[in-house]
């Protein structure tokens, strides 16, 4: 009855993380470039009773195992990288990625993040940054005179000063390709960062490589399934209250056993 009560408990553990998981899904729903995420269990170790394979004293051999489970635990977040709905916003530093794929952001100390989320800005000294002010990588600065801003599918930036009619190149935007992406670790900010598991970054230009083009005046809007989601929530819901229910079906039994003295 022990053995019970913590295998239940376990239970219960993991549909918690289950549903913390399925809220934060729920809560950036909403979040541009944001990437679901699911949680991914594995049973814990067996208390083998009675080996099969083995034999009886007349000869028998046992065709089956007599083992009992204790439990269950979660092993990882496994990010799903499918392609967001791309949605117009008109904006000319709003750029979307259709495919594969991260943009570069520095950080003020040097740490090279990784993003999908396109909504770039115009810092007071004409960078390209994002909403929190790290740059683009590699950098490109707009001049103060330009008129408008163009972004090719290829990832070259050009602008058109005034008084001018011919564009100026200013840049080129490099995206880069992880082989193993769902290895990247969540740093918040809509960034990621590179692990071990997730592989070195390859460098890539926009369309050519493996990696998607960028498309000016959109951006990629999280690829969250609310309907999904609820349904997950309501069987994670169950799973936790039939493990509730174990836990209390074991105190009861250890309750009749207790009684038997009397």
């Amino acid at each position: 009855m022990d053995r019970a009560l913590n295998t239940a408990a376990t239970g219960m553990y993991a549909q918690q993380l289950f549903i913390d998981n399925i809220a934060n899904n729920l809560a950036n729903v909403n979040t541009t470039g944001f990437k679901s995420s699911r949680i991914e269990f594995q049973d814990l170790i067996y208390n083998t009773l009675r080996q099969s394979g083995k034999t009886q004293n007349l000869g028998q051999v046992l065709p089956g195992e007599l083992q009992v489970g204790h439990g269950v635990k979660p092993v990882s977040t496994q990010k799903c990288f499918i392609q967001g709905n791309v949605n117009p916003t008109g904006n000319p530093l709003d750029l979307a990625i259709e495919g594969e794929g991260f943009f570069q952001i520095m950080k003020p100390d040097g740490t090279v993040m990784y993003t999908r989320d396109g909504s770039f800005k115009v810092s007071p000294d004409g960078q390209i940054v994002t909403a929190d002010g790290y740059a683009l990588e590699p950098d490109i600065t707009i001049p103060s005179e330009s008129s408008s801003v163009t972004v090719a599918i290829d990832g070259t930036v050009s602008v058109t000063l005034i008084g001018e009619v011919e564009p100026e190149t200013l840049g080129q935007i490099e995206l880069v390709r992880f082989i193993n992406p769902a290895g990247l670790s969540n740093s918040g900010q809509n960034l990621y960062s590179e692990t071990a598991a997730s592989g070195p970054p390859i460098l890539a230009n926009p369309g050519s490589d493996g990696v998607g083009r960028v498309s000016q005046g959109y951006l990629e809007g999280s690829n969250v399934q609310i309907v999904e989601e609820m349904v997950s929530m309501i069987v994670a819901q169950r799973a936790y209250e039939v493990s509730s229910k174990a836990i209390k079906t074991s105190q009861d039994m250890g309750q009749i056993a207790v009684n038997l003295k009397r």
